[in-house]
């Protein structure tokens, strides 16, 4: 999900976009995937400086986290990875007839990100000291992709995730369409999705789809074993606080922040208490 965008898009990651392209699977086509580096180093060793790999929300893309990312890395002092995801940005757009499925998010944990990882050459020592920061969607993609992958990263941070579907989440994407078909959120979102019509269609047709309400991935969040912190907004609008108390319930390694005067999108509601969070909890593990 998304808060509804009001900003020309802008990203302080390093340099214009670049493109990889990953091969056809049993589960997609070929692939042309955009990405931009943050704190790139390119005279430097590969894994000098730990990676952090950031998945942005259902309606997101490179330019919508702004410069949040480079933030977030400076504060680390760690290097980053930002990519659209398909249908989003500058990638491969959704076909118009293409429907996602009900999995659409395991596969982009299981398929598309390891195999974008493949593509920009980062091995495996570089991923196990890898983070990766998941929003709302990206969220749970993050979560299923440290579970499948547990020895392929250092630790997972998810903002507003989700793990099931609340009636709460369905109300406010129905509302979203209906502002998307009536207003000018279409053309706000134009300005950060080469096909805005792909983005938006293939998001919302599957969160209202009558058999996603049966969507869930809650039993499957047991094999993480990496530091895990789950964070989440008081006032957030698409979801409850069950979302990451179900997460401490199945993991019980994982911390949990609970923030104040914040909705659906921390790092625009509440960056500075969404970056200490993040950068104590980093910190700490050994």
């Amino acid at each position: 999900m998304q808060n509804h965008a009001t900003a020309p898009a802008t990203s302080a990651a390093s340099g214009a976009s670049r493109f990889a392209e990953l091969p056809a699977t049993a589960s997609h086509g070929p692939l042309r995937i955009e990405y931009r580096w943050v704190n790139e180093q390119p005279d430097a060793p590969e894994d000098d400086a730990p990676l952090v790999v950031f998945l942005h929300e259902g309606l997101g893309s490179i330019a919508m986290w702004r410069d949040w990312p480079q933030t977030l890395c400076e504060r680390l002092g760690m290097r980053g990875l930002v990519y659209s995801r398909p249908g989003y940005g500058l990638s491969t757009p959704r076909a118009a007839h293409e429907k996602w499925p009900v999995d659409f998010m395991s596969v982009q944990a299981r398929d598309i990100l390891p195999a974008l990882l493949d593509a920009l050459a980062i091995e495996l020592r570089q991923r196990q000291r890898m983070w990766v920061i998941g929003h709302s969607d990206g969220g749970s993609i993050a979560l299923l992709y440290a579970a499948l992958y547990p020895e392929a990263l250092a630790g997972a941070v998810v903002i507003a995730p989700h793990v099931f579907v609340e009636d709460l989440s369905v109300q406010g994407i129905a509302q979203t369409k209906a502002l998307y078909e009536s207003t000018d959120l279409r053309a706000k979102l134009a300005r950060y999705h080469a096909d805005v019509d792909s983005a938006f269609y293939g998001w919302n047709d599957i969160w209202l789809d009558p058999a996603f309400r049966r969507w869930s991935i809650v039993d499957a969040l047991a094999p993480i074993r990496r530091p895990l912190l789950a964070i989440q907004g008081h006032e957030d609008n698409y979801g409850t606080m069950a979302q990451i108390d179900t997460i401490a319930a199945r993991v019980p390694h994982a911390q949990l922040v609970k923030l104040d005067a914040c909705g659906h999108s921390p790092h625009r509601d509440a960056p500075a208490a969404l970056n200490d969070a993040i950068a104590a909890f980093v910190r700490a593990q050994p």
